[in-house]
């Protein structure tokens, strides 16, 4: 059960992630500043260890907060302390989380740097773009260190069972459908540059039951300077927290009017996968592919919604197959919602379409 002194202790092990970040960050942009503009690549190369050092030296610290952040939720769990062992900082310093060399991903911002001189852009603005990349990736790799260690210390603790996700505002539509995911212990973490998104490890782990998470969420998501570092594990609260604007600006106008809607956030979020502009219904449509192969949600409505009307029955497996069951073939291809609201007639109309294509349950 995530109890909220366990999110507590999740969301203040962040900030103290989130410090070694900013200093990290810091020390990076002052050393990327004194790069000589008439021999970017060779002084570059004189300040790489310097660059390198700033951020492994990030990388080893936040992997250290790992062992005592697992302490603390076995300790609020009342749970067996004993471990394995101890992580090893190191191992998770000085090398990129696609097990490259640091040096070589730290070099990546360089090449950006004149391409984009090449591509027309002034000496000073080609300059901001590569630190912004510099920074870009001195966070991430700063925070995948930290949770790459977390991930050891669980596996080492074998009264963790898994973990709850837990997503920090401002995040993207597809961290938000992730809140309050419940995962393995060996199950990786999943997440892209810069994304805040923490472990909260857990001894009771109930995947797709629901438990192990809030059945409210009492805080609002905000990106006002100051207002604290709330940590949601419910998507609907963090979407119902956000202003108009928000909503439109994380999810677009027409997935957050579905989700106002009712729709699925996760099945709106998904359907942009694979969304593509297909022939339909004699004319051009915005359609997905999510969700359409055999084992995809909006395959097994249509196959449901075809057998209710035929009285066919279709093969669900092989087995069924091999006992002469046809196989259901999908016709039908999968409107997006702004499609919905461009052909709905009626709002009754839009919400049976969002019913009819999955949005809606």
């Amino acid at each position: 059960m995530v109890t909220d002194e366990l999110r507590g202790i999740a969301l203040a092990q962040y900030r103290r992630q989130q410090v070694i970040v900013r200093r990290s960050a810091n020390r990076v942009q002052a050393i990327w500043r004194q790069i000589n503009r008439g021999d970017i690549s060779g002084s570059w190369e004189q300040l790489s260890p310097l660059l390198v050092a700033a951020v492994a030296d990030a990388q080893a610290e936040a992997a250290r907060l790992a062992d005592p952040y697992l302490d603390e939720v076995l300790d609020a769990e009342g749970a067996d302390p004993a471990r394995a062992g101890r992580v090893n900082p190191g191992a998770l310093a000085g090398i990129a989380s696609d097990g490259r060399p640091l040096v070589s991903l730290l070099y990546q911002p360089v090449i950006d740097w004149k391409a984009r001189m090449l591509a027309g852009q002034s000496m000073e603005d080609a300059f901001r773009g590569s630190l912004a990349s510099a920074l870009r990736i001195t966070a991430t790799q700063v925070a995948d260190a930290g949770r790459g260690a977390t991930g050891v210390a669980m596996a080492g603790r074998r009264t963790i069972q898994g973990y709850v996700r837990v997503v920090q505002p401002p995040a993207c539509s597809r961290c938000v459908i992730l809140a309050g995911r419940e995962y393995g212990w060996n199950k990786g973490f999943q997440r892209h540059p810069r994304c805040d998104c923490i472990h909260l490890p857990t001894t009771l782990i109930a995947r797709n039951q629901h438990r192990g998470r809030l059945g409210a969420d009492s805080f609002s998501p905000t990106t006002r300077p100051g207002a604290g570092s709330p940590g949601f594990i419910d998507p609907r609260a963090y979407f119902n927290g956000l202003s108009r604007a928000e909503q439109v600006r994380v999810f677009g106008e027409d997935g957050a009017r579905a989700i106002r809607e009712g729709a699925d956030m996760s099945q709106v979020v998904n359907a942009r996968r694979g969304m593509q502009t297909m022939t339909a219904y004699g004319r051009r449509v915005l359609a997905t592919t999510e969700g359409t192969t055999r084992r995809g949600a909006f395959y097994r409505l249509e196959r449901a919604r075809t057998e209710a009307r035929t009285g066919t029955r279709f093969a669900r497996d092989r087995i069924d197959a091999r006992r002469g069951l046809p196989r259901f073939e999908l016709r039908t291809p999968r409107l997006m919602p702004e499609e919905i609201y461009r052909l709905a007639e009626s709002r009754d109309e839009a919400v049976a379409m969002l019913r009819r294509f999955g949005y809606l349950t």
